[in-house]
Parts: structure tokens; sequence; C-alpha cells
């Protein structure tokens, strides 16, 4: 082989590394740019789903209220109940 030939296979060798360098670069770029959204798209979704829990833990604690105020009730009239029996009695 004459000097040309190498210098052929060695520009030949460098344009294929500096093509795969830049593929390799461009790929390793758009994982992480896959990764950062997959990543934003699950906090959006732990967000929603805590905002919903939220929702639905004040919507039992009006709901535990208001059992607790018809207990009360409830022990209001067994307790006028249970006087009007004793005085039966």
């Amino acid at each position: 082989m004459n000097p040309r030939d190498w210098q052929e296979v060695i520009g030949t060798a460098g344009i294929f590394g500096t093509v795969f360098v830049v593929v390799t670069i461009a790929v390793w770029n758009m994982a992480a740019t896959w990764r950062a959204k997959a990543v934003l798209a699950r906090d959006y979704e732990y967000r929603t789903l805590a905002e919903q829990a939220t929702r639905h833990q004040g919507a039992i604690e009006q709901r535990l209220i208001a059992i607790d105020e018809h207990l009360a009730d409830l022990r209001t009239r067994v307790h006028s109940v249970e006087r009007v029996l004793k005085e039966i009695e």
C-alpha cells in the first residue's frame, strides 16, 4: 500500500468515528430528554393523586363530623327514652 491508501483508510476511519460519536451523543441526549419527560409526567401524576387524596380526606372529614352530630343526637334521644322508661317503672 502506498501512503495515499493509508491516508484514505485513516480519513475514512476518522469520518466513521466522528459520525459514530455524533450519533451516540444525539441518541444519549434524546434518551435523557425522554427520561426527563417521563419524570415530569410521573411527578404530575403523583401531584394529581395527592390533590385527589386531600380532597377526599376533606370530604371524609365532613362526613365524619355529620355522623358524629347524628350520634350525639341519638345519644340524647336514647337518654331521654331511658329516663322515660325509668319514670314508668
